[in-house]
């Protein structure tokens, strides 16, 4: 499984995340309701036995009745897990688990992982082999060459579904797209190239397989292993797999098969190439350093010997990471969708065209703004899409399933493949991928936040997370003394460096008292008051931080409520002149997305206020990837009842009339007629073209205990409240947020920090 490869957090972090709140990363939902013994009996007794009676005469209609079309086993017994050897089976469920969490983010496919507890062949393939009545598909995962090709040799002609090994086909796939990619751009073809593969496991065998069925001549590829190059006539170290690859060749070594390649492909280890090789190799070098955690020679060192090369990692720190993510998840998405038997060799070729074609096309302007920094334009540092484009859903599965049906293995298929592509690309929320093109721009440009109550065990932790992750340079205001008592207390390793500021002893605190007195004199406030709040409150010191350039952005509110805290930071902090403040929280709920407004400033909003926030979140969603539709909510339905709180969101409604918007509203609507197409059917004068997801509410009571209210309840994740409209970049956490929460809240804060 390739994975990005810069430790971005520490095994603590890790360990404390997979234990929090249910332990483990997946869980089993419902699909249908469950509450009256009507649901019951019609999910279950006597009601199940009509679905079983139709599956008994025509096996097909399993994949209507039941889950199977969109079910993936995740299976390994753990003989090769990632780059950490053999664990064994139960040792790498955390890693099957984190497969089947990337195919439903990435392609809505429901995986449960299955750790088999044996090294024997036959008694894994006999384990496997009776699991296709429950599943649409079998990804296998994390099993050790050259076992994992018998195994998937013998799985594919048993069972009736598609048995793909990622480990061999994922990588081989995705490399192969950007091959052909680097290929165009140096002007060179496939039938030409002088290649070596370096590595002879299972990633290795498949990516030589795959570019000679691309075609690259048999002869001109050369794969070597830990003992030299595989040549005709070896007979150490070789089994079947290696054999069919072995070419006639003088070169013995790697040094001496690089002698003149065009392309070279490393799955092995950290240092493997030397620039000498690299200096050996033909005019613009084509160098995939795929080894995991670290390359076979980094970027750098290529670039140190050879300007004209073009260079791919597995990390994601580098342009052109070979990411698995791009093939596996869509090329199940097709197979699923069209009922294959199997995923063979066109399938696999199709994707690779698509994957590579993608990355020819301009890159839309919300998914270059999301990677700002980074330049998604065809040539030599992007011939490969990035991982979170979300137009790769809408583009390999279209790819994969014509191809199945095209070489006749598809038991379903899609009559209009345009419109297919269309309702692939409405499956996912965009917001996940927004918000990580996000944390991206900051890595990109770090910042200098300030973690205001930095005495909290809490906030040192998600300090040193924020640290980790590339975002920046973390301030900690508090008392030195008791900060490293915590540290030391907590055992966190590598806190003790972090830059802690004193705001009683700060040097700059006669500069902060001067700006508060000069803000505050005429609202009641001495110059003692002025000094005493720098010198003893953290929000107020911090604040000032940020207004004056001190700091970046800031981050705080464990400890004290958020409007108590905001009151804190406004005497250091304007509101953007051209702006409304208010809260925004985002709810990323099981199949949508919903931005709710105003959560923690505006206690009754008046109509104006009401159209300018509507006004500044349909901005914020737009730039998240989604097209807002905004519903003013109320108690009532378009006057039915007509009420005076109804009078203000109708106002409201009118004022945006009169403004040039670029965004669909309406109001005033109940929430259950603005979340339900089939209520809003009785309202057909209503303006929105589908469910809202965009929601103003009339007051912050209805709106704080709406958002409380589903954080609490669970079934969603919930990002903010986001403080909109300061003139400088802060946020205010809730008093229950996890670490977790608290970095996220940072990195946004360094997110909007002017260029």
């Amino acid at each position: 499984m390739t994975t990005p490869t810069q430790k971005k957090v520490t095994d603590a972090e890790a360990l404390a995340m997979h234990a929090s709140g249910r332990p483990g990363k997946i869980e089993v939902t419902p699909t249908k309701p469950l509450v009256t013994q009507r649901d019951l009996a019609l999910a279950y007794s006597p009601g199940v036995a009509a679905p079983c009676l139709e599956i008994a005469k025509s096996p097909d209609m399993a994949y209507d009745y039941t889950a199977k079309g969109n079910l993936v086993a995740v299976i390994s017994n753990g003989t090769a897990v990632l780059g950490l050897g053999d664990l064994g089976a139960l040792a790498s469920k955390p890693v099957m688990e984190g497969k089947a969490v990337l195919f439903k983010r990435f392609a809505d496919i429901d995986g449960i992982d299955i750790e088999v507890d044996t090294r024997d062949v036959d008694e894994f393939i006999n384990s496997v082999r009776y699991l296709g009545p429950t599943f649409g598909g079998i990804n296998l995962e994390d099993i050790k060459a050259p076992e994992c090709f018998i195994i998937e040799q013998r799985l594919r002609e048993l069972m009736d579904i598609p048995v793909f090994h990622d480990d061999q086909h994922g990588t081989a796939i995705v490399a192969a797209a950007g091959l052909i990619n680097a290929l165009d751009l140096t002007g060179r073809s496939l039938k030409d190239i002088k290649m070596v593969v370096n590595g002879a496991g299972a990633a290795a065998i498949a990516c030589v397989e795959l570019v000679k069925l691309l075609g690259v001549p048999h002869q001109n590829v050369i794969l070597c292993d830990t003992k030299g190059t595989i040549y005709q006539g070896r007979t150490e170290g070789m089994n079947q797999w290696k054999s069919a690859h072995a070419v006639p060749t003088d070169a013995r070594t790697l040094a001496d098969a690089m002698k003149g390649a065009d392309v070279f492909f490393g799955l092995s280890a950290k240092g493997a190439v030397t620039a000498d090789m690299v200096a050996d190799m033909a005019a613009k070098p084509i160098i995939f350093a795929m080894a995991n955690p670290d390359p076979e020679i980094t970027p750098e060192e290529v670039k140190d010997v050879r300007g004209d090369a073009i260079v791919a990692t597995g990390r994601s720190d580098y342009p052109n990471q070979v990411n698995n993510v791009l093939g596996f998840p869509y090329i199940f998405r097709g197979a699923l969708d069209v009922r294959a038997t199997a995923i063979n060799d066109a399938m696999k070729i199709a994707a690779v065209h698509a994957i590579a074609d993608l990355a020819r096309q301009p890159v839309p302007e919300e998914l270059a703004a999301v990677y700002a920094g980074r330049k998604l334009r065809y040539g030599s540092e992007y011939i490969i899409p990035v991982p979170f484009d979300p137009r790769l859903i809408a583009t390999v599965p279209p790819a994969v399933a014509k191809a199945a049906m095209d070489s006749g293995v598809a038991r379903k298929p899609i009559g209009d493949l345009v419109e297919y592509a269309r309702a692939l690309a409405s499956r996912l929320d965009p917001t996940a991928a927004s918000l990580q093109g996000i944390f991206n721009r900051v890595r990109q440009n770090p910042r200098r936040v300030v973690f205001a109550e930095g005495e909290e065990e809490r906030v040192i932790r998600a300090a040193l997370g924020f640290r980790a992750a590339g975002y920046g340079q973390p301030v900690l205001i508090g008392r030195e003394h008791r900060i490293q008592e915590t540290i030391r207390a907590a055992g966190l390793v590598g806190a003790e460096d972090l830059e802690i500021v004193n705001a009683a002893v700060a040097r700059h605190n006669k500069k902060y008292t001067d700006y508060l007195y000069h803000r505050l004199q005429r609202q009641g406030f001495l110059y003692r008051d002025c000094q005493r709040m720098v010198n003893q409150d953290r929000n107020v010191f911090g604040a000032c931080m940020v207004a004056l350039g001190d700091a970046d952005a800031m981050v705080t509110g464990v400890t004290r409520s958020f409007s108590t805290t905001l009151e804190e930071v406004r005497h250091a902090i304007d509101m953007h002149a051209q702006e409304r403040l208010f809260g925004l929280t985002l709810m990323l709920l099981r199949n949508q997305t919903l931005f709710i407004a105003d959560t923690h400033v505006n206690p009754v909003p008046t109509p104006e206020e009401l159209a300018d926030i509507a006004i500044q979140t349909a901005a914020k969603a737009r730039s998240m990837g989604h097209e807002p539709r905004v519903a003013l909510l109320s108690y009532s339905n378009f006057g039915n009842p007509m009420t005076a709180n109804g009078d203000r969101i109708r106002e409201a409604v009118k004022i945006l009339d009169q403004r040039k918007t670029y965004f669909e509203y309406d109001g005033e609507m109940s929430p259950d007629v603005a979340l339900d197409a089939e209520l809003m059917k009785l309202y057909p004068f209503c303006r929105l073209s589908g469910p809202a997801n965009v929601l103003v509410m009339p007051s912050l009571a209805a709106a704080n205990i709406s958002a409380k209210l589903i954080r609490q309840l669970g079934g969603g994740t919930v990002v903010g409240p986001m403080l909109m409209g300061l003139d400088k970049p802060v946020q205010i956490v809730p008093m229950s947020a996890t670490v977790g929460d608290i970095v996220t809240m940072a990195a946004l804060a360094a997110a909007t920090v002017a260029a």
